[in-house]
């Protein structure tokens, strides 16, 4: 059955490729091109630079982006892209477009999202910044700039050289634990999409496809019977009680559950007081493995335990799912054109000021990586495990999908990590964004003056999913969640 799949769709190339003019259909990006699209990233990258700061300084938190939304959309429009906002209900989501007559639709995403609780100066030391209450952690701030960039030196390359095709950049909140990107899928607007690609920042320079774990999260809140502590115990009926026993009976499943599986968990709510008994508590799961399936079946085993905790307590529990995504499918095709063009463009070099950071950061590092390899591209490969989950997950599933990461991070650098903050927001971040930018740029140039490696590219999807897969959101008919980066204390 994916056999016959795999053929039919590759025999859908010739329909695509007709659709073009002759010279276009079998054109060839040249040097000229590559040229022509990296001097343009080039001469943007100050501005990039600037739009990608004011976003890390912004550091707005998932569904709250408003200003880092609006920021990249005005930046869009002023390169001549249509801007529809608000889509798939989000406020913060928004898809911009730039036509130039018929071919391939090529999307570039772009994210802005910061992590909470992570505020950090650029510099190379701990230093939280006062009043802050989130950071980008995970460079989303340089993610959502980068696109753009390349975004718009593709859009002004396609103009030049009259190249048939659509440039169309998605503007997806919430990657940190909303699921953002899910709800666009759902809603169908990659639905006429033709390749999909991404970046992300990382600590070295690689286009290995890699693949993420399936995830569904969710806050589970129990409710029972405030009372004094001390004068009147026995009326009491501790909500904090029900999720630390709930918490004891997942730390005892995770014995019996698939190998692979990753369960986290932080209490959001355990009360205000000591000798208050809470009437009201909240516990924040993460659930993921590399089968969707399985994830699912290990949160039906959790909700049970939650209830047993609710009825050991005598209280009551309800659940929220707040995530869900699957598991990447990789595009060896795509990933193969992201990484002739990353070598093409080569890894970031550092000055002497930057080397200097670099330097004094690694005290706060691991041991074992040069600083040498910030410069360097790493081996491709297709298939291993980043051990992490991603709502660009969902969208391989529907589009040929492939991604890159460059080093905006010093070598050893985790993200989720006050040293990810801290690169992020000065000159290492920026170069490793523009080393990105011009990796877009050329990969998207090639895809649409080769409309015949998307077809490639499609057949290959459909022989990894088969060809009777059906979408359906890991996060059901929910709509997206956008207060759950909001505490349940209101603040």
């Amino acid at each position: 059955m994916r056999r016959a799949a795999f053929k039919i769709a590759l025999m859908g190339a010739a329909s695509l490729t007709l659709a073009f003019s002759a010279s276009q259909a079998s054109a060839q990006v040249t040097a000229q091109d590559k040229d022509m699209l990296v001097a343009s990233v080039a001469k943007g990258a100050p501005r990039m630079a600037q739009v990608a700061h004011q976003i890390w300084g912004y550091a707005e938190v998932g569904y709250q982006e408003t200003k880092s939304s609006g920021l990249l959309q005005a930046e869009l429009k002023k390169a001549g892209f249509t801007v529809e906002a608000g889509v798939a209900g989000m406020p913060t989501a928004f898809v911009a477009s730039f036509k130039n007559g018929p071919g391939p639709v090529i999307a570039i995403l772009a994210e802005f999202d910061a992590l909470p609780g992570l505020a950090q100066a650029a510099v190379p030391e701990p230093s939280p910044i006062p009043g802050q209450i989130a950071g980008h952690a995970c460079g989303h701030h340089l993610f959502g700039a980068a696109s753009v960039s390349a975004a718009q030196s593709l859009a002004a390359w396609m103009k030049a050289n009259n190249v048939g095709g659509e440039i169309r950049v998605f503007g997806t909140p919430a990657e940190e634990g909303g699921s953002g990107k899910v709800y666009m899928v759902r809603g169908g607007l990659f639905s006429d999409v033709d390749a999909t690609l991404h970046w992300h920042p990382s600590d070295g320079n690689g286009a290995a496809q890699t693949v993420s774990l399936a995830n569904i999260s969710g806050k589970f809140r129990f409710v029972g019977a405030s009372s004094h502590a001390a004068a009147a115990p026995a009326r009491g009926r501790s909500a904090l009680d029900g999720v630390e026993i709930m918490n004891v009976s997942i730390n005892y499943m995770r014995e019996h559950v698939p190998d692979g599986t990753r369960i986290h968990y932080v209490v959001t709510d355990g009360g205000a007081a000591p000798n208050v008994v809470p009437d009201k508590a909240e516990v924040y799961y993460y659930v993921r493995h590399a089968d969707p399936q399985i994830v699912r079946d290990v949160f039906a085993r959790m909700q049970k335990a939650a209830e047993g905790a609710a009825m050991a307590t005598e209280t009551q529990v309800s659940f929220e799912q707040t995530g869900g995504v699957y598991n990447m499918l990789v595009n060896d095709t795509l990933g193969r054109v992201m990484d002739q063009a990353l070598r093409e463009v080569g890894g970031p070099v550092w000055n002497a000021q930057e080397t200097a950071f670099a330097e004094s950061m690694r005290a706060h590092l691991p041991p074992g990586r040069s600083l040498a390899s910030a410069s360097e591209i790493r081996p491709y490969s297709v298939g291993g495990g980043g051990g992490g989950s991603t709502d660009v997950a969902d969208v391989s599933w529907v589009t040929p999908t492939a991604g890159m990461g460059s080093a905006t991070w010093v070598p050893g650098t985790s993200a989720h990590s006050w040293q990810a903050v801290a690169a992020g927001g000065m000159s290492i971040g920026h170069k490793g964004a523009e080393v990105a930018a011009k990796t877009l740029a050329l990969a998207g140039a090639r895809l649409l003056r080769e409309p015949a490696l998307i077809e490639t590219a499609k057949a290959e999807l459909l022989e990894r999913r088969g060809a009777d897969f059906t979408y359906t959101a890991m996060v059901g008919d929910r709509a997206p969640p956008l207060d759950y980066r909001k505490s349940p204390k209101g603040d």
